[in-house]
């Protein structure tokens, strides 16, 4: 499946890239396993991606959980959560 990946703020600053197009393979198929997908590259995709970080995801601009199901061509975008004052 080929996805467009995009990362915002403190993510794209620790993982040195805003947007990616990779294709994954078959056996990931929601948000969470291509979650875990990346985080196995290691180094710094294994530190800002680890399990119990906290990281909001959306799916072809719509605010999405780690179940959701992916979709071919989509685009995913991982951002920290947004905290204001």
């Amino acid at each position: 499946m080929q996805l467009e990946l995009k990362f915002f703020a403190s993510l794209r600053e620790a993982l040195k890239v805003s947007e990616e197009d990779l294709s994954v393979p078959d056996s990931v198929k929601t948000i969470a396993q291509l979650r875990l997908f990346l985080a196995d590259r290691g180094g710094a995709w294994a530190e800002v991606l680890a399990e119990g970080k906290v990281l909001r995801c959306a799916l072809n601009h719509q605010m999405v959980d780690a179940h959701t199901p992916l979709q071919e061509g989509a685009e995913v975008a991982f951002f920290p959560p947004v905290t204001g004052g």
